[in-house]
């Protein structure tokens, strides 16, 4: 039987998850969470586990913050008797269904529950991404097949710099998820050509430098060659850096997201143009 109760903890008591995956902004979504946290309260207790002398947060990292910024003395809590894989599980599946996610964020996920349910069934890989796709095991997980979950998993190998243009909207899932292939020593030579070519690679682009790092014939030289090919897509492009319009907006927001808020205002300033034109 399970051993578990409800107390009222202080925050600043409550650990935060070893190597939790998720990001705790303070954003848009944040204020509105303070805001809502202020008016009615904690409406669903967080959920905790007994570690040491205190307790190890699993889930509500985001109220535990929210509660912080108010000076709350304490907040309720749910305290539960788990394993370590078992606290990998509940950790993973009460943020999945968030929205916004990164794809960093899915991938270390999706990667720690894979690795947490093995441990706890002794299966083989092919067999925990078949688990993770049944309704059973995680509500369909967000609705993504299992190839989809190999997919993200897959972008946990690439190096920092690279993984966060992923999560900025500056490289592709497909061609991040080729891209993961490489050698860290490739992936690092890469990242500092997009710096100094401010030019990402396409998907056939990232496929064939995954075909020659497998074959050992992705030199520098060549890594350059192919980033700098034209693309026709890429044709009489107006570039905006990423970065000079992160201020603009909140920071959870993707590359694909501030495009969409931008093509709203200019034609709102269209249309405004145009009525006043008639």
């Amino acid at each position: 039987m399970v051993k578990e109760f409800i107390s009222q903890l202080p925050p600043d008591k409550l650990t935060p998850f070893a190597k939790h995956p998720y990001r705790v902004q303070e954003d848009a979504a944040m204020d509105e969470l303070v805001e809502s946290v202020r008016t009615h309260g904690i409406l669903s207790p967080l959920l905790a586990r007994p570690k040491g002398d205190g307790y190890e947060l699993v889930s509500g990292h985001r109220r535990r913050l929210a509660a912080q910024k108010l000076g709350l003395p304490t907040v309720p809590v749910l305290v539960r008797e788990m394993t370590d894989d078992e606290a990998v599980i509940l950790m993973v599946d009460s943020n999945l269904q968030r929205e916004n996610l990164l794809p960093s964020e899915k991938a270390f996920a999706y990667r720690m529950k894979l690795e947490a349910m093995k441990h706890q069934g002794k299966a083989t890989s092919r067999q925990v991404v078949g688990k993770l796709e049944s309704a059973d095991e995680v509500g369909q997980v967000n609705g993504e097949s299992g190839r989809t979950i190999q997919r993200y998993i897959r972008l946990t190998n690439l190096v920092p710099p690279l993984l966060q243009m992923v999560d900025d909207g500056r490289i592709a899932f497909s061609p991040a998820v080729e891209l993961s292939y490489l050698t860290r020593d490739e992936q690092a030579e890469l990242w500092d050509l997009i710096g100094r070519e401010d030019a990402t690679p396409s998907l056939s682009q990232a496929l064939r430098m995954k075909q020659l790092s497998r074959e050992a014939k992705l030199t520098p030289e060549v890594l350059y060659a192919i980033l700098t090919e034209e693309k026709p897509n890429q044709k009489e492009q107006v570039r905006i850096k990423t970065e000079s319009l992160r201020k603009y907006f909140p920071r959870n927001y993707s590359a694909q997201q501030m495009e969409r808020e931008i093509m709203k205002l200019l034609e709102a300033r269209y249309r405004a143009k145009d009525r006043g034109e008639r």
